[in-house]
């Protein structure tokens, strides 16, 4: 039986089209009561709520209050990393910004922290790879550790725009970090272009000739939180997964859903990400009672 919580991630109305003037986060909490959201999935970039925003454990009370309010849950947070790429900063320099997000969430009784690689995909050297691998490796184990010790999860989502995008990349390195707090955030429009377009993979292309449900077996076990949106086989800018508006593109949910069954029908949550689309305020209205309908059709 699938009947997860469904969130809609905070980032679609401040990134991209929104960048010149992003959504204040209480107007998206009215949005997404509205539009028939369960929750919230916080986008962890000014101006939307960081510890910096909320410094205090009384102001971060008033938030989740507030989030509370509109009777939305939260299902994660994705902060901002951006100034401590994991394969190549100092370790210590990322467990500690990953210290005041764990505290944050804490607070806030979240459970599921989002990361990426940060760097953009590049061709290395041999060498250099296997550093900068093993460094990411060492770094998100260390992560996780952090991460456990309170209760948390750190997901690791994948994207054609971030090193390692292939799909034998994604399971080599959440195995050689090995850690049950460590896991992939399995996004359909991502895992579309990175697994089946094989989109700014370097040298030669990797793809999944069985698509999207073909990469998540590669990853069974290894999966612990679930993004859904469509993908039309193009990029952003010519940098990352278009996300576009559902049934418009080449995702066919009901088989993904059917397939995909035992893996996500134990979460609580699944989350709308509709990152850099500018017709969010109208498509993210049809996306619940898409998926809910395409969950009837995979049961």
């Amino acid at each position: 039986m699938m009947n997860p919580k469904i969130s809609i991630g905070s980032w679609a109305f401040a990134f991209g089209p929104f960048a010149q003037s992003p959504w204040p986060f209480t107007r998206i909490l009215q949005y997404a009561q509205q539009a028939g959201y369960d929750g919230i999935e916080i986008n962890g970039f000014a101006p939307h709520p960081t510890p910096e925003l909320y410094p205090t454990a009384s102001s971060r009370q008033a938030l989740l209050e507030e989030i509370q309010s509109y009777g939305l849950g939260i299902s994660g947070y994705a902060p901002d990393f951006s100034s401590a790429p994991p394969d190549r900063c100092k370790q210590a320099d990322y467990l500690e910004l990953l210290r005041s997000y764990i505290t944050f969430c804490t607070d806030l009784g979240i459970d599921t922290i989002r990361v990426d690689t940060v760097s953009p995909p590049s061709e290395l050297s041999l060498e250099q790879y296997e550093d900068n691998f093993a460094h990411l490796a060492l770094t998100w184990r260390a992560s996780a550790e952090l991460a456990a010790a309170k209760g948390i999860r750190i997901v690791w989502e994948f994207e054609p725009g971030f090193w390692l995008n292939k799909p034998s990349e994604v399971k080599r390195l959440v195995e050689a970090v090995n850690h049950p707090a460590f896991q992939v955030l399995f996004d359909t429009s991502h895992a579309y272009m990175s697994g089946v377009v094989g989109a700014r993979q370097t040298g030669e292309k990797e793809i999944c000739s069985g698509g999207i449900v073909e990469y998540a077996q590669l990853l069974q076990g290894h999966i612990g939180h679930f993004h859904l949106i469509d993908s039309d086989g193009t990029l952003h800018d010519e940098e990352t997964s278009t996300h576009a508006a559902f049934g418009a593109g080449e995702v066919d949910f009901k088989a993904v859903l059917k397939e995909l069954k035992p893996v996500v029908s134990v979460m609580e949550w699944w989350c709308v990400d509709f990152c850099f689309n500018a017709e969010v305020e109208e498509w993210g209205r049809q996306a619940v009672p898409f998926i809910r309908k395409a969950i009837k059709e995979a049961e």
